[in-house]
């Protein structure tokens, strides 16, 4: 149980002042560099109105005890990812809140080599040096801060992942939701042959158009509009760190993340036939059937970035996907991307000569599933033990929260681990009558 608030399973996340302020980025700087003997770090920040002052004293924590900093400035996420092992840091750190509103912050962290730090691996021992106030002596000479632009570089690291000449001119409508992607697409826009439809591009602290959260209904429709005002083939949105995105057919169809993680399998594995394709519990049929036909290898993982990346290297994986948008790339030292599956999809439907809702549409139908669906309840463990005796018939997993599996469907249900909430997902073998029937019956249980 972590002692400062904001220190999360994953990252370190919370309201600007009151859980995470100057004071803190600052104490943060000093006890990263103790914790791994850092002689270089690079930072990075996002779009939010507190981010350039956090990025000011975590740099000030980090130089005072005699580490450089390395700042790419405004970036994604995956910059950071990029950027620690180009400039062969031994840590990075990007600043950012990602999909939260904007009264919020956050950092998250990575190793040398772009190296996963969760709360269990490595965050807690940061948080106990803040606590007990061993941050490190003052360094007679102060670290360096060297400002780089990386964009140039990083667009194209990313060729090495598709084929240019094989993408169509497509009309494509990227929504930015004023978050950081836009001066990314930009910088890629020569490169492609496709027209961009760009719908609220301009990084703004203010989110006049709504926290960049695709996952909201609500947040979908400006994506929705502009497909059909256009007549795109495709619409991609982007959360506000763009390290994910979310895909929008050309009848402006949202498409489930599940059904992105069967397609990125299916089309690396075109190309490197007969490796490992990791995949979260939640939902796994589709992705195994998929998988398994294309000569490839399954494999199955705990949810959340930290345990995707390690299962990644433990098999040497060249692709992980989460249902939750989250996709994993061995070139992109095993980290998630948003760029790459944009690249991906577009390349998939030309080599394929087909729209994004043929693409997916014989996996719904085969794999018909309710989505996420959050229940807030008093005591979610406890649920989660009745579930546990009630479906005792079933053939239970509990790698992650609690999977019971049938001959015709199945569903998981797990905790969050920031709220008290219970996530449900259900699936069938190609029944949507029996989807609605076991997603209601599952929901009434828990939240009654």
């Amino acid at each position: 149980m972590s002692k400062i608030p904001g220190f999360k399973a994953y990252d370190i996340r919370g309201k600007v002042p009151g859980e995470l302020n100057k004071d803190l980025a600052y104490k943060i700087g000093r006890a990263t560099v103790k914790y791994l003997g850092a002689k270089k770090i690079a930072i990075g920040r996002d779009v939010r109105k507190s981010s350039p002052e956090l990025a000011e004293a975590l740099a000030n924590g980090i130089t005072d005890i005699g580490c450089d900093v390395i700042d790419i400035g405004l970036c994604g996420t995956e910059m950071i990812y990029f950027s620690t092992p180009k400039f062969n840091a031994d840590g990075g750190i990007m600043i950012t809140a990602s999909h939260n509103p904007p009264e919020y912050n956050g950092l998250k962290f990575v190793r040398e080599g772009s190296k996963p730090m969760g709360y269990d691996s490595d965050l807690k021992y940061i948080e106990e040096m803040i606590v007990n106030d061993s941050l490190g002596e003052l360094a007679e000479t102060k670290g360096q801060i060297i400002k780089m632009d990386v964009m140039n570089d990083f667009i194209n690291s990313l060729k090495k992942v598709y084929n240019k000449e094989s993408i169509k001119p497509f009309k494509v409508v990227v929504n930015a939701g004023n978050g950081c992607v836009g001066p990314a697409l930009d910088a890629i826009e020569p490169d492609l042959p496709i027209q961009m439809i760009k719908v609220h591009h301009e990084p703004d602290p203010e989110f006049p158009n709504g926290v960049p959260n695709p996952l909201l209904p609500e947040n979908r429709q400006s994506t929705i509009d502009a497909i059909k005002k256009h007549n795109a083939d495709l619409g991609v949105a982007w959360d506000g760190d763009y390290d994910r995105c979310f895909f929008f057919d050309e009848n402006g169809e949202f498409i489930e993340g599940y059904y992105i993680v069967g397609l990125l399998a299916k089309s690396i594995l075109q190309k490197f036939p007969g490796e490992y394709i990791v995949h979260d519990p939640r939902l796994i049929w589709n992705t195994i059937d998929i998988v398994e036909k294309a000569g490839g290898k399954a494999v199955v993982s705990k949810s959340g970035h930290a345990y995707i990346k390690q299962k990644m290297r433990e098999v040497d994986a060249i692709y992980g996907g989460e249902m939750s948008a989250h996709h994993y790339f061995r070139d992109n030292n095993y980290s998630d991307s948003g760029m790459i599956p944009f690249l991906l999809v577009m390349e998939l439907m030309s080599v394929e000569n087909k729209p994004l809702s043929a693409l997916v549409g014989e996996m719904i139908e085969k794999y018909p599933c309710s989505g996420e669906i959050n229940s807030k309840i008093e005591d979610p463990a406890g649920k989660l033990e009745e579930i546990k005796q009630k479906y005792s018939d079933g053939k239970i997993d509990l790698l992650d929260g609690v999977s019971v599996e049938y001959d015709t469907w199945r569903f998981n249900v797990r905790m969050s681990n920031t709220e008290p909430l219970l996530r449900l997902n259900v699936e069938t073998k190609g029944d949507k009558e029996l989807l609605e029937q076991k997603t209601n019956e599952l929901l009434e249980f828990i939240r009654n």
